[in-house]
């Protein structure tokens, strides 16, 4: 089997937007690991991006003849098998979705695959579809990554006498993990505690739960179960079944749940999402496909945040509330339920964040982290900046 090229398929990546903007589908955090490192670790083999044009610099592809994969299919243990049964005049489709073909070096989409001879998939694979997916299936893609990560290996001891474990057999700690004082509840699902991460005083947690490398639990957090903190991250207060991609904090009192918050974001102090409506009706939210708002047939969704935004505090989300990238939030009262990318303002009404003043955040926010900000980075986001001025109305009336 070559090496791993991991394709946007048009057909799913606009449904994933905002967390799209800014990265191919493959570089989504779901469960412990992006999509590309379980396909990194299932298969043993290097993997790339096939993206937008405007993502390929900060995404590169390998160079020669690949394997082309679909980007948003969630890999498991038969996963690898099946491609590994597959020609390389054919292409493995589940109905009408590619999932996999070869496909030559100097190829930009996967039209040749439709040429080839068609193999059908006989068991359905997991896909991520839909924005809400992701908090959706966080569990049982911790799961999977738990038993994949910790196959083989043994967890560092717990120290602290003063922390309460049920399941131990259940929770995995990396080398230079530190908790003091906290209650680990894996009986549900497993507990991942990555590298160097800080476990604080009075923190209840229940898996399935996974804290990635770098990040800290603040005292006295509640985590309630299906969680995922991406790497170098912060948490505090109250949150359920919510995905964080990573570099981002939400270290305050306040509850999220049912949410979704990509790179770089900041939830102020106190800040709430509604995860229920009040008359209990499935949640829309905005669908950059249709350009409107679309049922999730769910009675449970909060936020999704795309990269970069912020919100001050005592900030109040409405149920299924879709902010963009780069945008920031505050004031009183409920803002809209779909805030524009780069929008500055509240309830009260938005206004442009300028690119020069957003950059000049980002910059101060990324060096907190010992992350550079590069000429890459802003050609990305510039380019972003141009292309959603469309849904930022208010510049069409001044």
């Amino acid at each position: 089997m070559e090496n791993i090229l991991l394709f946007d398929d048009p057909s799913i990546r606009g449904s994933l937007l905002p967390f799209t903007f800014t990265r191919p589908v493959a570089d989504i955090r779901i469960g412990i690991l992006k999509i590309s490192e379980k396909w990194e670790k299932y298969s043993r083999k290097t993997v790339s991006y096939l993206t937008q044009d405007y993502l390929q610099k900060k995404f590169p592809r390998s160079e020669g003849s690949l394997l082309a994969v679909n980007g948003a299919w969630l890999p498991d243990s038969n996963s690898v098998e099946i491609l590994r049964n597959l020609g390389e005049n054919q292409s493995l489709y589940f109905g009408k979705t590619l999932l996999a073909s070869y496909i030559g070096e100097t190829e930009k989409n996967l039209s040749i695959a439709a040429e080839k001879e068609i193999v059908q998939i006989e068991t359905v694979p997991d896909m991520l579809l839909k924005t809400w997916n992701i908090f959706q299936f966080n569990g049982a893609e911790i799961r999977k990554d738990f038993s994949l990560i910790t196959q083989g290996r043994k967890s560092e001891k717990l120290k602290d006498p003063y922390t309460q474990v049920y399941a131990p057999e259940n929770i995995f700690i990396e080398e230079g993990a530190v908790v003091k004082a906290a209650v680990l509840n894996a009986e549900n699902g497993p507990i991942y505690i990555g590298k160097n991460t800080e476990i604080q005083e009075g923190a209840l947690i229940r898996g399935p739960f996974a804290l990635c490398e770098g990040s800290t639990v603040n005292m006295g957090a509640k985590l309630r179960g299906d969680n995922t903190v991406g790497p170098h991250s912060k948490v505090g207060g109250e949150i359920s079944n919510s995905v964080i991609f990573g570099y981002s904090n939400k270290g305050h009192e306040g509850f999220l749940g049912n949410s979704v918050l990509g790179e770089w974001c900041n939830l102020g102090a106190d800040t709430n999402t509604s995860n229920l409506k009040n008359n209990y009706a499935p949640v829309k939210v905005w669908d950059y496909v249709k350009g409107g708002f679309t049922n999730t047939g769910l009675q449970f969704c909060g936020l999704m945040m795309g990269d970069h935004s912020k919100c001050g505090i005592n900030t109040m989300f409405n149920t299924g509330t879709v902010v963009g990238i780069g945008a920031n939030i505050f004031g009183d009262g409920y803002p809209r339920n779909f805030i524009a990318s780069f929008a500055w303002g509240g309830a009260a009404g938005f206004s442009t964040f300028q690119f020069p003043k957003f950059k000049e955040t980002a910059i101060a926010v990324m060096n907190r982290r010992k992350v550079e900000w590069t000429d890459i980075e802003e050609e990305m986001l510039l380019k972003l900046f141009e292309m959603s001025k469309n849904y930022r109305i208010w510049e069409k009336n001044s």
